[in-house]
């Protein structure tokens, strides 16, 4: 495949892996040959996955595991290594997906604001330390992904604990492809997958049929799966709406405001809305 980690006979792990894009990639890597597991909440889920998973692997339901794991508590990610590490032999490719939207304010409750944040940033965090260790100690090649959102870049205004959250995968991300780099014996490269408008069980909302500007998560990841054979860190995600043309100018905005000493957010400043439709239009 893409990258030299994805091999057959190799295990990845996918947390959130139950539906949408962690679901998908989950799917791609059972296709090629490689050991799955799939870390969620939620019995029914899981066992639907594991059902779709073992009738994509060339060895079925041997290649397949399927367990349930709350990423907010190191305990479970820890536990779930050792029990890949005994039933596969270890993990070769780590997608730290899971992650929540239930929606938040600036003033809302604190106890909104600590789950997301467990969950979508902790869980990222607390996924590469229960799990690199023993992928350093492998010596083979490796590979992680961490599901950003372009919210962790630009931050828009309206749901700032999920921004928090994924500005803090971003960081951190960063920080591990850095430290893995460092280390000449390490062949494990990290890389951060900022997806676009996907139509998945998080961003539903209630409908039921895609809309036309979105995704599938499965258009989603074949891009994954390209760009980690191009060596991209930044994997940004198109959609039917948004071109990567489209977002980076819009990325160049945001940096800009602290550049430029602009307000912060300028882009939905009204002082500032004709400047930037201009800039969209013209920069």
């Amino acid at each position: 495949m893409a990258h030299p980690a994805l091999e057959p006979g190799a295990t990845a792990v996918v947390t959130g892996g139950a539906a949408g894009i962690g679901l998908a990639a989950a799917r791609r890597f059972a296709e090629a040959g490689l050991n799955v597991v799939v870390a969620d909440l939620g019995e029914e889920r899981l066992a639907r996955a594991a059902a779709v998973l073992a009738a994509a692997a060339p060895r079925g339901a041997d290649a397949i595991l399927a367990r349930a794991c709350d990423v907010s508590r190191l305990a479970d990610l820890v536990a779930l290594e050792a029990e890949v590490a005994a039933r596969f032999g270890g993990t070769d490719v780590l997608v730290l997906n899971a992650g929540i939207q239930p929606g938040s304010r600036v003033d809302g409750p604190r106890e909104a604001w600590e789950r997301i944040l467990a969950v979508n940033l902790w869980g990222v965090v607390n996924g590469a330390h229960a799990f690199v260790g023993g992928m350093r100690s492998r010596g083979g090649d490796g590979l992680v992904i961490a599901t950003g959102s372009k919210q962790g870049i630009t931050t828009p205004p309206g749901d700032p604990a999920y921004n928090v959250s994924k500005a803090g995968v971003k960081v951190f991300t960063e920080a591990l492809a850095h430290d893995l780099r460092q280390d000449p014996e390490c062949r494990i490269t990290a890389h951060l997958l900022i997806p676009g408008f996907v139509f998945t069980e998080l961003t539903a909302r209630g409908r039921t049929e895609k809309p036309a500007g979105a995704w599938t998560p499965e258009e989603t990841v074949d891009f994954m799966l390209e760009r980690l054979e191009a060596g991209d860190f930044y994997i940004l995600c198109p959609d039917n709406e948004v071109t990567r043309a489209v977002d980076g100018k819009r990325i160049r905005w945001a940096a800009g405001d602290v550049v430029e000493n602009r307000p912060a957010l300028s882009r939905w400043h009204p002082d500032w809305a004709d400047a930037f439709a201009a800039y969209m239009r013209d920069g």
